[in-house]
């Protein structure tokens, strides 16, 4: 699994992304950006079970 601050860095960037793509295509319906948006909230789910896990360890 990767690491969490590797996780985070990389739900960063794709903040980043997100909110250029939703500016550039003037849609958050757009197909890119919904793209981009699944892709972090697919980060989030991870992040958020990494940390589940450590409250329970």
């Amino acid at each position: 699994m990767k690491d969490k601050i590797m996780l985070l860095d990389e739900l960063h960037a794709l903040r980043l992304k997100l909110l250029e793509a939703a500016e550039t295509r003037g849609s958050l319906t757009d197909p890119e950006v919904l793209a981009i948006s699944e892709a972090a909230d697919q980060l989030i789910i991870t992040l958020q079970y990494i940390q589940k896990k450590e409250l329970l360890s």
